[in-house]
């Protein structure tokens, strides 16, 4: 038997025992003087009714109303001695089947009686273990006698506290068997939940199949519910951990490289081996780490920094971006074509730095891996959106090495040119902050064409509404 149900039984057996100890403490001490209480408030208000009786009409009635009240009735003349009445009274009582040992009216009695007053008397017959209770009133000259007879109640009173003993007594033993069973039936589906939240605490995501059909139930789905949430959390905390681990043992890599050449070169101008080129390459490797070092803080700084929204216009925005990159298409011996289809003006509620910097990031990114000689960049406004796609050819179709471009530190296979080769953080620091604008986003690589979208929710108000309607939007 498990705890708990030891624990049902026990209360529930202590609130029995408990209930049975005051109802035989109310029998014993309580009921006596509550049936006594009740026998005079009858015996007194059937007094008040005959009290107010002509004297002819009462004598005539006093056998119905003894046979309808279960009462004695006797009566006797006031003017009578009081010792005399006293026999009188005693004497009709016998007659009627009622014996008392003891049966009197004092003088103090007989004179209030005499003024008009009432008199009420129990009489303890203890051999005959009974008392008799009697109301003395004065009707028409006569002293009238109402009584009955009140057996002692302790014999009764043991009789009945027994009985309710035995009665207690089964019934414990029935609510015992029965709160074992239910018990059994509560606990077992509390043992399987205590099983599965163990089992969750253990990182072992199971669930509970419970039908119970109460909230012991609805608790199950409750733990159901939270198991799969912390299996979801516990899984997305594992990939952080791991790409914090890869981005770890990346950005170690990435520095220990220039580090080396560092190390290589000073120990060779420390040896008097410098021919006038090792000063740059010292210089030029010191810049290679500071710009990583500024992307990781740029990467870092997105994480928690907030975006300031304002209204930005975002085909004023590219066509500033894209000038800036004609030159170096041109260097490159690269087409670029843009298909232009936005609205006379394509508002959007963005942070423009940061919008800016993704465009050079995709921009970018087309310039150095394409293997055509053509960069295709396609806008347009869809119903609630604007559409920004970029096209470049590809000769890598692994999915894998695709599925990762996302991530820091990853660099597709050789660029078209060194120059612009970079340190692998421009698509995270773009995947960021479009995430951060709550922009769809993605990659699709088909027929050896890589193409780049993103999309961004379009401004209903364009101008100076725009900027009033977006205007403190911050994250």
């Amino acid at each position: 038997m498990s705890k708990l149900s030891r624990k049902l039984i026990l209360r529930i057996a202590l609130v029995i025992c408990a209930v049975c100890a005051l109802s035989m403490a109310v029998n014993t001490f309580l009921l006596p003087d509550y049936f006594l209480y009740q026998k005079k408030l009858k015996l007194g208000e059937l007094s008040s009714q005959l009290a107010v009786m002509e004297y002819r009409e009462l004598v005539l009635q006093i056998e119905h109303l003894e046979a309808e009240h279960q009462v004695t009735i006797v009566y006797a003349s006031l003017s009578d001695t009081t010792e005399g009445m006293n026999s009188w009274l005693k004497e009709q009582l016998n007659r009627k089947g009622i014996t008392l040992s003891k049966f009197w009216l004092t003088e103090e009695s007989m004179a209030k009686l005499r003024e008009g007053g009432r008199v009420n008397k129990i009489y303890n017959q203890s051999k005959l273990k009974s008392s008799y209770l009697v109301n003395f009133f004065p009707v028409g000259g006569n002293v009238f006698a109402v009584g009955e007879s009140i057996s002692h109640s302790s014999d009764t009173i043991g009789i009945v506290n027994r009985f309710n003993a035995y009665l207690w007594i089964g019934a414990l033993i029935l609510l015992i068997l029965l709160c074992a069973l239910y018990a059994a039936r509560i606990v077992k589906p509390l043992a399987q939940l205590n099983e599965t939240a163990e089992a969750i605490s253990n990182l072992s995501f199971t669930k509970a199949d419970l039908k119970t059909g109460d909230e012991i139930e609805s608790l199950a789905h409750s733990i159901n519910r939270m198991s799969d949430k912390l299996e979801d959390a516990h899984r997305a905390l594992e990939a952080k951990n791991a790409n914090l681990r890869r981005f770890i043992a990346d950005i170690s890599h990435e520095l220990k490289t220039p580090l080396s050449l560092i190390q290589v070169y000073a120990s060779g101008m420390k040896d008097g081996l410098d021919d006038g080129t090792y000063a740059d390459v010292i210089r030029k490797q010191s810049e290679e780490m500071a710009a990583m070092v500024d992307r990781l803080l740029e990467l870092s700084r997105l994480q928690t920094e907030p975006c300031r929204f304002e209204p930005v216009d975002f085909r004023q925005l590219l066509v500033e971006t894209l000038d800036a990159y004609r030159p170096a298409f041109r260097q490159q011996g690269l087409t670029l074509d843009v298909d232009d289809h936005l609205q006379t003006e394509a508002w959007v509620s963005a942070d423009r730095r940061k919008l800016e910097s993704v465009l050079h990031n995709f921009v970018t990114n087309a310039m150095k891996y394409t293997t055509g000689e053509r960069v295709a960049i396609a806008v347009e406004t869809k119903e609630d959106s604007v559409s920004f796609r970029i096209a470049n050819g590809t000769d890598i179709a692994d999915e894998a090495a695709w599925a990762s471009i996302w991530e820091p530190f990853y660099v597709m296979e050789s660029s078209r040119s060194k120059k612009f080769s970079g340190t692998g953080l421009g698509l995270s620091i773009a995947r960021t902050i479009l995430q951060n604008h709550h922009a769809s986003f993605g990659v699709h690589v088909r027929e050896g064409i890589a193409e780049f979208d993103f999309s961004l929710p379009l401004l209903r108000c364009c101008g100076p509404l725009a900027e009033h309607a977006a205007h403190g939007a911050e994250r």
